[in-house]
């Protein structure tokens, strides 16, 4: 078991954010018996990805609800499955993106080579 602190350092994140998440309810910390927040390496996992669809771009209330559909159980499968094909469809968009805005770059970047020299 680890600490808030702990945790946000094994995260990279800071407590700040743990606290949000918990306010959310997008994580659920367990509480010892003086009250503190104590996370478990299954928060750890479920954390990892939350920070990673973060990083991808994926909204905090998306987010919110896949966390919400999964506290709900099974039978909510087939939307959660819905939600993540979704961002991974927004994902390979992002990536389109960013590789014609790379390709773009290394033509400029060329030309101001050429013209420096």
């Amino acid at each position: 078991m680890y600490t808030i602190g702990e945790t946000a350092q094994m995260i990279g994140i800071s407590t700040h954010t743990l606290r949000y998440y918990e306010k959310e309810n997008i994580i659920a910390p367990l509480r010892d018996a003086g009250g503190d927040r104590r996370y478990d390496d299954s928060h750890l996992r479920w954390l990892r990805f939350v920070i990673k669809l973060k990083e991808t771009q994926m909204p905090i209330g998306i987010i919110k609800k896949y966390a919400s559909l999964v506290l709900e159980g099974e039978h909510t499968a087939q939307e959660r499955l819905s939600l993540l094909e979704e961002h991974k469809r927004s994902i390979k968009k992002q990536i389109c993106t960013l590789h014609a805005a790379d390709e773009m770059l290394e033509h400029k970047i060329s030309a101001y080579k050429a013209f420096c020299q």
